[in-house]
């Protein structure tokens, strides 16, 4: 059986079917950090109490001190967009390139203070005039690069300023406000299926103004693939967390603005809603 973990209320909550429990362990970092983590929460839940009346209020994002990175140009729909943004600048052949490459592209996005919890607030840059969220399946790794949770993640992205120039990539994707997880991670024995849907709307003004879906089953790259990349020569301690790219991207008239609420369903484990400030 699946669980499903959270932070809120100063507590790590454990979801089992329909009933909450109390971890008594309260440190992120040590809770998660276990290649076994499934088996583990398996053996302890019969002795755990539940949960009193949560204060979902207090949900935190579902992160301690890890990194987060992501993996760019998994999808065919994101390489094609990519090509899209850069095509003016020269950069186009670049991202066909990646695609096609044994190597994959992975870059970091954010540390774990700057991280922004379901119903917070995302931002978009003053210095860009393309703005757009990528929903991506996320994965939790521990520092053995052992797989054990999945969340949502919500890679906000400038594309005007990655279209000017490849270089600017760090700018157009590490800012303020600019990479949100969550509400929960899902901890399974097992990945999820190939056809696991990831969709997303966009409301402006109540108004629906993008709606797309796509399925796991259409990322060139396997999971551990990228993560085995991501761990050559460089460690993590408390683990990391690895945003696997995305397949859904709203055409290039499109661009977010103030106000704008972004919903990105994963199956299997919920939905991440973010208001863009």
């Amino acid at each position: 059986m699946p669980y499903k973990i959270y932070r809120a209320d100063g507590h790590i909550l454990i979801e089992d079917g329909e009933q909450l429990y109390v971890s008594p362990q309260n440190d992120w970092d040590v809770f998660i950090n276990r290649d076994d983590l499934h088996a583990q929460i398996s053996r302890e839940l019969p002795t755990l109490l539940p949960a009193a009346n949560p204060d979902w209020s207090s949900l935190q994002a579902p992160i301690g001190t890890q990194e987060v990175w992501a993996a760019g140009v998994t999808y065919l729909r994101s390489k094609n967009a990519r090509m899209e943004e850069s095509k003016e600048s020269g950069g186009a052949d670049f991202y066909d390139k990646v695609y096609e490459a044994e190597r994959p592209e992975l870059f970091f996005k954010s540390v774990a203070s700057r991280v922004i919890a379901s119903n917070g607030y995302v931002r978009i840059r003053k210095d860009s005039k393309w703005n757009v969220p990528e929903p991506e399946l996320t994965l939790v790794i521990t520092s053995s690069g052992t797989i054990v949770g999945y969340t949502i993640g919500n890679d906000m992205s400038s594309r005007s300023i990655e279209g000017e120039n490849p270089l600017y990539l760090p700018q157009a994707k590490v800012y303020d406000g600019s990479a949100a997880i969550g509400p929960c991670v899902l901890v399974t024995p097992d990945p999820p299926s190939m056809q696991t849907t990831i969709a997303m709307r966009i409301f402006r003004k109540r108004q629906l103004v993008f709606e797309g879906a796509t399925t796991t089953g259409q990322m060139k790259r396997r999971y551990t693939e990228l993560v085995e990349f991501l761990y050559r020569e460089l460690g993590f301690p408390a683990g990391a967390y690895l945003m696997t790219g995305t397949c859904v991207v709203p055409d290039a008239d499109f661009t977010l603005m103030s106000g704008d609420e972004i919903r990105i369903t994963i199956e299997g484990i919920g939905e991440l809603v973010n208001n863009v400030a």
